[in-house]
């Protein structure tokens, strides 16, 4: 391992906090490379026909200059994107941003090991490989935190899955569906799935869906646009007023904790688009309900409900959300984690995203207990990109900045 070259930052993770951290680095003239597919979560494990959630403006990937946004984006291949965002063109773009803003310093082998030694870190590939590296951001996403209740334990998985284990729902024509959850993912899937041409119905715990209003084209004057950005700041994350705090990571970590619980129970609730609505037809939606018994019975999953009443599926597809620990990320060496000190899966962090194990460092979801909501989405990529990068320098975090 010692004959191994050191290069200053590895980043373990191509997807946008992967690709955004990198080109902040990048453009200040630290040697940085990446390892993983660019955009492999959002193309193996985003359904086929989805819309983003997220408003436009809030979706583009930071780079230091703004010179690869989703306008850019637009302007340079004379197109007009629809909103919401299709998955495909968004993953179009993504592609294109890697090209664009770090065409050089990616390198597709997938991280298996990650090690602290006493002057760096140590970190093997899958073909065997070894590299050093000074730091390490851990930008590896949330597919492995995927949470599945324990009351379908029980059920085989040819019967039972989780909607991140899903590419294309049409796989799922014909058969009767029940999907737990109450989130943007289990009715964007109960769509998809009823579009498809499965027997849809949705089971949520929550007593009413909330719906959320879909983004417009619409264009707005000077005052509109002001009283806009007021109300509703360009991370696009949480309702008035809390949209400010979680937009404002320093903010938020200097907070008490019971107003960081607060801002995380109002900013990031289960909510699905209004754009659904019509698209659902006439898929029924059980709300208030949860189920408290699950069986098989001549190859059909019987399900009783707290209310008495029984459903009877071919499939129980979980939209039921992701649970941070990234002890389950496979490639962390025990002792690392260990090291990490974590709270409820969480590593505590310092200013620029740096971990209890120096130069060890995270962006994304992982990042969201010390930085706040935003960190779980496209627009916390500017706070924890410049955040990083400062902190690679040597330099003093900045008293209060914005993630955007």
């Amino acid at each position: 391992m010692s004959n191994s070259r050191l290069i200053d930052v590895v980043v373990v993770g191509a997807g946008p906090h992967g690709l955004a951290a990198a080109a902040h680095l990048g453009r200040v003239g630290v040697v940085t490379r990446v390892f993983g597919e660019p955009m492999s979560f959002w193309e193996r494990n985003m359904p086929i026909g989805m819309l983003l959630r997220s408003a436009y403006r809030a979706s583009s990937i930071s780079d230091p200059t703004g010179s690869y946004s989703l306008d850019r984006y637009q302007a340079a291949h004379a197109v007009a994107l629809s909103r919401p965002v299709p998955l495909a063109d968004y993953l179009a773009y993504g592609h294109w941003f890697q090209r664009q803003a770090v065409p050089d310093v990616v390198d597709r082998r997938k991280v298996i090991e990650v090690k602290r030694d006493p002057e760096s870190f140590s970190l093997s590939v899958e073909d065997g490989e070894p590299f050093r590296a000074k730091r390490v951001v851990v930008a590896t996403g949330i597919a492995p935190f995927a949470w599945r209740p324990p009351q379908f334990s029980t059920l085989p998985p040819d019967v039972v899955s989780h909607s991140v284990e899903h590419r294309d729902l049409s796989e799922f024509a014909g058969r009767r569906i029940l999907v737990v959850g109450g989130g943007q993912s289990a009715l964007e899937s109960a769509t998809l799935l009823h579009e498809a041409g499965a027997v849809v119905e949705v089971v949520a715990r929550a007593r009413a869906i909330r719906w959320i209003r879909s983004e417009g084209t619409k264009r707005h004057g000077p005052i509109k646009r002001l009283a806009i950005f007021l109300l509703y700041p360009p991370t696009d994350v949480g309702p008035p007023g809390w949209n400010w705090i979680v937009a404002t990571p320093d903010l938020f970590r200097l907070a008490p904790t019971n107003v960081q619980a607060e801002v995380v129970r109002r900013a990031i609730p289960p909510r699905a688009a209004s754009h659904l609505l019509s698209r659902l037809g006439r898929v029924p939606i059980t709300t208030g309900r949860s189920i408290v018994a699950v069986s098989m019975v001549q190859g059909e999953v019987r399900l009783g409900l707290d209310d008495g009443t029984e459903r009877r599926v071919d499939h129980v597809l979980l939209a039921t959300g992701y649970r941070v620990d990234v002890s389950r990320y496979s490639f962390l060496a025990a002792q690392l984690v260990e090291s990490l000190h974590l709270l409820d899966g969480y590593p505590p962090l310092r200013p620029g995203m740096e971990s209890a194990v120096p130069g060890l460092h995270f962006v994304g979801a992982p990042a969201a207990w010390t930085f706040g909501p935003v960190m779980r989405f496209v627009s916390g990529t500017t706070y924890g990109s410049r955040a990083l990068t400062r902190r690679v320098l040597g330099r003093r975090p900045l008293p209060l900045s914005f993630s955007f």
